[in-house]
This record gives C-alpha cells, structure tokens and sequence, in this order.
C-alpha cells in the first residue's frame, strides 16, 4: 500500500512539472519580450523640427533622440514610421502599426481612456499666431465677433476640445492636414491670418520666419506624453515609465531639452533679419573659403561661419576696441600662433580662425561627447580655456556635473562675482559673454543648416502618384525664403 502511494505521488509530481513546462511553453510572451525577441522595437512619429527631420541618413529632433536612447537601453534597433498628424500616429498605434507613437501626443482625459500614456515628459502652450503687419486680436472671442479665421491642425483642434477648461468660441475653423511647418509657413506667407500651434515649434519657427508673432497662449500648459495600445500586457509601457524616470533623474532629459531649446532664448526679430540680409549678399562671397578651411580642419563649414557671423556679420574689415580683426576677429597674438600675417584678408582670417577653433576643441577632454564638446570649445575659443576650466571647476564644487554644457552655462557668469573669481586660477571674466556666445552661434548655425539643406524635411510621407506599390515619399520641405537668400544657394 505504501509502495503504491509513492508511485501515485511521484506520477502527481510529474505531471505536475510537465503542466508548468506546458504552460511555460504555451503562455503569450509580453509585448516587451516580443519586442527584445523581434530585436527591434517601431515607434511612429511626425515630421517637425521638433520631432523628427531626417538629415543625410541620419535622425535628428527631440523624439527621434528619445527614441533613439530607448532603444538603445532595450539593446534593440529602432524603426522609425512617419505620420502626417498625432492622429494619424495614434491610429497606425491602434492598428498594430507600431508599438509607440512619440510624435508630440498631448495628453487628454480622452486619451488617457483609449491608449496607455506615459507620464508628461514636457509641456508646451498651444499659441495663437500671426504675421506682423496683421491685426493682433487679444482673445479668441474677440476674433470670433470679427468673423476671423483660424488655421489648425485636426489634432490641435481635437485637444484643445477635450481640455478641461479651454472653451472654444464658434470660429471659422480652417483644418489644415499638413504638418505644423506647412501651416505656419502659410501663416508667414500670407495665405492665412491666424494659427494655432504648440509654443514649442513656434519658438524653432520664428528663428526661421522672422516676422510671425504670438497673440496669446490658448488655454494652460498642455503635457505630452508617449502613447501605446491599451490592449498589450503592460509591460512594454512599464519599460518607458521606467526610462523616462531614470533620463529625468540622471538630467538627460533637461540636457535633451537644452540641445534643442536652450540656445533660443529670446526672440531678435531684427537680428534675424539682418542674419537672412547677409546670409543673401555677404555669405556667397566666403562660402568657398569657408568650405575649405573647414575641410582642412575636420569642421562643418556653417559652423565655421556661425562663428564668422558672430565675430563681424563676415565683414573682413571688423576691428574691435580691443584690436581685434578680420572675418573670425583674430588678435595679433592669435594670428601669429595660426599663421597669418593679414588678418583683414578674409581668406587668411578664416583659414586662420579655423586652425585656432579646431585646436581649442582638441582640447576639450574627448570624454565630453558631442554636441557638448563643440559647445565647450565655442565658449573657449570666446573666453579662453582657462576661463572655461575655472568655470567647470566650480560646477564641480557645487556638487553639478563639469562636463554638461547645461550645468557649466550656469555657472560661468559667476566669474564676474568677487567671491567667486577670487579663488580660481584666471580670475576675473565677464561670464555672461561666453554663454551668449554660444547660444547666437548655435542659432546661426541651425538657421544655415536648414537654409543649405532644405531636404531636411524630405520624410516620406505623400504617395508617390507615379508608383502602384513602395514607400510613401514627399517633396523637400524645408525653410521657404526669399528669392535673394534662395538664389544665393
């Protein structure tokens, strides 16, 4: 009897095993597993400068980045699918087209019922805009008794419907289907008087269409989140939840917004006009020698000549009350270091300007990846290296990261203050400059990229009516300029 008993319980014990191996074996994997199985995970975006443009093979914009760090944590690749509009993303989300839409999703309690949303990563104003000359109407009401119109996108219109507190008055709504650069470009052309877009892209815009203004902000801060389907496990969602926490703790996430943000500041309408004036009748003239110098030294050219703008507008015969001279305002000192013996001759100036910038970023410690590193050696190349070390000294002392562009740019002003420049090793500078510096260079920078390469914005998005099969694609995009700064490139 007891011979049989153990048999019995040994032949329970195996079945037992063998029905956890089954359900081992027969259980659904979770989405995050799929994910990691498949190797790759997909993520829809839209096409804006604050998204995603794509630049000769290669992503760039604030989700595409964050996409890009996500997958790299996960050890997958990345896929990248291209919506016209957040709606559109979130149905080709919905339709099994891709595991997350990142494409500027504003959150909504209606959202946050059909789809998995991520906590806010950002949060941006829907703002009313229009080009200046036009009438500036200081409230929607008042725009709606005077019978106005006003360009949205569907998306824009949707969320500002299901926002609490955002009431709509009966306007003449014109929806507009095509990306918010498209919209905001008629908007600049004059084809429309009125649009209504986040505050994000209209502060990337107006460096671009100078003459687009902001009437007011339209309802309270909106929150953008990641959307995924409601119908996977969970799992995949936890993974994002868990990235973005660890990206905002570790400032990731801050130096992410700075890259694309910080160097904006506030808004010179004159400067960028007289930027676009010079880009059309001065910058033809140096675009050769420009080119090549930067070649011999390892450079992009419209950064050399960001600086060059930066230093003289490329005037050649620029002298500054120190005596600072030339394209890339060399001082005597410098120009003999480089080489040069005339520093008005603007092709000696930039040759010599170029040698010196890619000297100073060679010394930039190799550690500090890019873009940081260029943004150190523009700060040093501006108030010298010493300078720029006692600065990142103190963001040391002060418990901050030395080698985040964003920590150092906060302390370099210190070095005007006693109590600070009083204990380090080059004493007194006005710190303030340096940190403008940059961020002018920066934005000279951006705007020559997009001028020089206006196929920055040729995702595929259109059908290609000539085809019956294949990928989506779209003409150029691009900045639209006037026939002078067009012709000059």
């Amino acid at each position: 009897m007891r011979r049989s008993q153990v048999r019995f319980s040994f032949l329970v014990i195996v079945l037992l095993l063998m029905l956890v191996a089954w359900s081992g074996f027969l259980r659904k994997p979770s989405q995050l597993e799929t994910v990691r199985d498949r190797g790759e995970v997909t993520i829809v975006t839209r096409v804006s400068d604050d998204t995603y443009l794509r630049n000769g093979g290669t992503g760039q914009g604030m989700e595409y980045d964050l996409a890009s760090r996500f997958s790299e944590q996960l050890g997958v690749s990345l896929e990248i699918k291209v919506a016209e509009t957040v709606d559109e993303a979130l149905a080709m989300l919905l339709d099994g087209q891709a595991d997350i839409a990142a494409a500027g999703v504003g959150v909504t309690a209606e959202r946050e019922g059909r789809y998995r949303l991520t906590d806010p990563y950002m949060r941006v104003n829907p703002q009313l805009v229009y080009r200046s000359g036009g009438e500036a109407p200081d409230s929607l009401e008042s725009l709606a008794e005077n019978g106005g119109s006003v360009g949205i996108n569907p998306s824009q219109l949707g969320y500002l419907h299901q926002s609490d507190g955002v009431e709509l008055p009966e306007l003449n709504w014109r929806k507009h289907d095509d990306t918010t650069d498209d919209l905001l470009y008629q908007v600049w052309n004059g084809d429309i008087p009125y649009a209504i877009v986040d505050s994000n892209e209209v502060l990337l815009a107006r460096h671009f269409y100078p003459e687009l203004r902001v009437a007011f902000d339209v309802g309270g801060s909106k929150p953008l989140a990641w959307a995924l389907s409601p119908e996977t496990d969970g799992s995949l969602h936890r993974e994002v939840q868990a990235f973005f926490a660890e990206i905002e703790k570790d400032g990731s996430l801050a130096r992410l917004q700075e890259r694309y943000y910080g160097h904006l500041g506030k808004f010179d309408y004159v400067g960028t006009r007289l930027f676009m004036r010079h880009v059309a009748n001065r910058l033809p003239q140096y675009r050769g020698v420009f080119q090549e110098a930067a070649r011999e030294n390892g450079l992009d050219w419209r950064l050399l000549a960001a600086i060059g703008y930066q230093e003289s507008h490329w005037n050649p015969k620029a002298v500054s009350p120190t005596g600072v001279r030339g394209v890339m305002m060399l001082t005597q000192d410098t120009a003999a270091h480089v080489g040069i013996d005339n520093r008005v001759d603007a092709g000696q100036s930039i040759r010599g300007g170029a040698i010196y910038f890619s000297q100073v970023r060679d010394r930039i410690p190799d550690r500090i990846p890019e873009p940081r590193r260029t943004w150190f050696a523009l700060a040093a190349y501006n108030v010298g290296l010493g300078h720029l070390e006692d600065a990142r000294i103190i963001t040391e002392t002060q418990d901050a990261n030395p080698d985040s562009w964003l920590e150092v740019k906060k302390r370099l002003p210190l070095l005007s203050q006693k109590k600070y420049y009083q204990h380090t090793q080059h004493g007194k500078a006005r710190g303030w400059e340096p940190v403008r510096y940059v961020e002018n260079v920066r934005r000279y920078y951006e705007l020559l990229k997009r001028i020089t390469e206006p196929e920055v914005m040729s995702v595929g998005l259109y059908p290609d009516e000539s085809a019956t099969s294949g990928p989506r694609v779209r003409q150029p995009l691009g900045v639209r300029l006037g026939d002078s700064v067009e012709s000059a490139f």
